[in-house]
């Protein structure tokens, strides 16, 4: 039996698939790979059989992240386990040195690192997020928003004896609500240095986490139909779980503003359009008073300025932005 399990999805993106297998191969010692191919195109297969040393799996028709991934947990073995996009890199060493640290905290049922950002072209831009790595009890907190980017995260497989495989249905939000589920009943722990490189979407890259506007009414209808009903949320006082609420709508509404000055600096007009009638139905007295905080925001962040500076800057917009909801 392998240590860990590597699974990456694939669909239709043949000419990225290599450097992902190469990069998950670099990341760890006694590594299992298995690239489940979603239904993609016979180019895909062929350089699949050019590669060495991974278990090729296909779906016969197009599953999306939460399935394909599923399938390749059923066909995994690894006691560890790890997602990879395919137009994503591990870094080298990276599974080894997080594996190490999890193994000596057996109570903790994930470890995360953060993501360094590259471009379409697929160049470093030496910048990175989550800028800080909280750890321990993080349920409250992963209740509200996701900062825990999908690659860099290492689980145990018996954790999904507790908490099941991902959810199918809710496409762009698998990996927040298993870690919302994970993080329910096990603590979690961090490590504040880069795992992954991360492809970065935009509005008009055609990924689906690029679609803000959809992205966040998925989260609030996960958060009122599913998550309040998490045994540890049912149980809380209605005063946490209107907090939870709150904070969940704050960041949301954060979020949408942000990703519209986005879509307008890429002329996406009409994604910063349906950015903004959520942020109406979510709080629609804030709208005015956030938009502006944004745009001040990036009016100081200079095209040179680091990318740290510059989500040091989102950060204490998106905080005032809240405070003011």
């Amino acid at each position: 039996m392998p240590k860990t399990s590597i699974i990456i999805p694939t669909h239709n993106r043949p000419h990225l698939l290599q450097r992902a297998v190469l990069s998950a191969r670099a990341s760890g010692t006694d590594v299992e790979i298995i690239v489940v191919d979603d239904a993609s195109s016979g180019e895909t297969a062929r350089v699949c059989k050019t590669l060495s040393g991974i278990t090729y799996v296909r779906a016969e028709r197009n599953l999306g992240l939460g399935g394909a991934r599923n399938i390749g947990l059923v066909a995994s073995g690894g006691e560890y386990i790890s997602f990879l996009d395919d137009d994503d890199m591990r870094l080298p060493n990276s599974l080894d040195r997080q594996i190490e640290i999890l193994s000596k905290e057996p109570s903790a049922g994930l470890i995360y690192g953060q993501a360094l950002f590259e471009d379409q072209d697929g160049q470093p831009q030496h910048r990175w997020y989550p800028l800080e790595c909280p750890q321990g009890d993080l349920f409250w907190k992963l209740l509200t928003r996701n900062f825990i980017p999908c690659g860099s995260v290492v689980f145990r497989r018996s954790c999904l004896l507790r908490v099941g495989l991902l959810d199918e249905g809710i496409p762009g939000l698998e990996d927040w609500d298993l870690w919302v589920r994970i993080s329910e009943i096990y603590p979690i722990i961090s490590i504040e240095a880069p795992v992954i490189q991360y492809r970065q979407s935009t509005p008009a890259s055609g990924q689906f986490t690029s679609n803000a506007a959809q992205l966040v009414s998925l989260s609030v209808r996960q958060f009122r139909e599913c998550w309040v009903n998490l045994p540890r949320v049912a149980a809380a006082s209605p005063k946490e779980r209107q907090d939870a609420w709150r904070d969940l709508s704050r960041n949301m509404v954060a979020h949408l503003l942000w990703e519209s000055v986005r879509a307008v600096r890429l002329r996406q007009m009409n994604q910063a359009l349906k950015n903004l009638l959520i942020v109406t139905r979510l709080h629609p007295l804030a709208i005015t008073r956030i938009l502006k905080d944004l745009l001040s925001g990036l009016a100081r962040t200079k095209p040179r300025d680091s990318w740290n500076g510059a989500m040091s800057n989102a950060d204490r917009v998106e905080n005032r932005a809240s405070s003011k909801l």
